[in-house]
């Protein structure tokens, strides 16, 4: 029996959809409601190139980056204006659906977040057909061991990924450091807009260029692999914000419930959240934006003593429809109300992927 056939046994939401249906969940430019699909693609890319040339031009920065042989196993590092190795550092992971992509493109948070004291890495890696998913996870581990050893007083690095971006950063919440001689100073993960469970893109045309098989895809799939392990956290202040946008698909807002509640399970430190009003490509390019809710992630916070939790996220709303307040004293988010929700997110002691109130929100 093939791989395809033998994924459609089973009770799984997702298997209860045709190809047809599949094809449509996980295609994100579907599902805009402001631009067409083709116009949203346009305007994503637009505005990755001129925030990178931008971010270039101005920032202090060091480009392309060997932290590998391979061609495209390169990094860009943007600094603040006050350059240290003890500051903490945000490695952004690019989507794409692992096919199509760049660093050259995607600096989207660099000037925001350097100007609150933040070094950002844009990491490169090779995408489909060139590099397989195997390669993507183990370049993305070797470009946060090049960062440690590089800069080994950071005050933290927080990884962040969009889309195919979200799911290799996830994949390093189960890395073997012991094997690269080091392990990295993880303080904090951003998943954005990702998928956890490769097994339904098999049935879809994002398989095309990947060729994933079900060995390859239960490999790669972090939701699965923390199912069967219950891997325990490394770091007991790292913290995980899982990241779904209003009108991302169903299929992505199921994925990104299901792999928080897996990670509270686990013993995670970890939030959900949606955000209010945003698809898949808006969520992402609008961490240009100073005053965008998701931009609002800047300095470290150096509180000590503090403990997260999971919040169940039926009871969080939306982000985005008002600011949440970071509390300095109590180390936690206090939200304004949302109607009758509240929004809370403890956060970790040195965590600074929190979210301030917004500058212009009203009081």
């Amino acid at each position: 029996m093939g791989d395809r056939d033998e994924l459609r046994k089973g009770e799984t939401p997702w298997k209860k959809l045709s190809k047809q249906e599949l094809e449509h969940q996980y295609t994100p430019s579907r599902w805009v409601v402001r631009l067409g699909a083709e116009e949203a693609l346009r305007t994503y890319s637009q505005t990755g190139n001129e925030a990178t040339k931008e971010a270039r031009a101005t920032r202090r920065s060091l480009l392309d980056v060997r932290y590998g042989d391979g061609e495209v196993e390169k990094l860009d590092i943007y600094f603040p204006e006050k350059v240290s190795e003890a500051l903490p550092f945000c490695v952004f992971l690019h989507g794409g659906n692992w096919q199509s992509g760049s660093k050259d493109a995607s600096a989207f948070m660099v000037n925001p977040l350097t100007a609150q004291g933040v070094t950002v890495v844009v990491v490169g890696y090779a995408i489909a057909p060139k590099g397989t998913l195997d390669q993507m996870v183990d370049q993305v581990a070797r470009s946060l061991v090049f960062v440690q050893k590089q800069y080994p007083r950071n005050e933290g690095i927080y990884l962040c990924g969009h889309s195919a971006g979200a799911h290799l950063a996830a994949m390093m919440l189960l890395a073997n450091w012991t094997k690269h001689g080091v392990t990295p100073n993880l303080k904090g993960f951003f998943l954005v807009s990702g998928i956890y469970d490769l097994e339904p893109i098999m049935h879809t045309s994002v398989n095309d260029p990947l060729l994933l098989t079900l060995e390859d895809a239960r490999r790669n799939s972090p939701q699965r692999l923390l199912e069967v392990g219950l891997m325990q956290p490394v770091d007991p202040d790292c913290h995980i914000l899982v990241i779904v946008g209003h009108h991302d698909s169903p299929e992505f807002h199921r994925q990104s419930r299901e792999f928080y509640q897996t990670l509270c399970r686990a013993g995670w430190k970890s939030s959900f959240k949606g955000v209010h009003d945003v698809d898949h490509f808006e969520i992402i390019w609008k961490l240009t934006q100073p005053d965008y809710v998701l931009t609002q992630v800047g300095r470290a916070s150096l509180h000590h003593g503090q403990h997260g939790s999971c919040y169940s996220p039926d009871t969080q709303g939306d982000l985005g429809r008002r600011g949440a307040q970071w509390n300095h004293r109590a180390g936690f988010l206090a939200s304004r109300r949302l109607g009758d929700l509240t929004i809370g997110i403890e956060c970790c002691p040195t965590c600074f992927l929190y979210f301030t109130s917004l500058r212009n929100s009203p009081r």
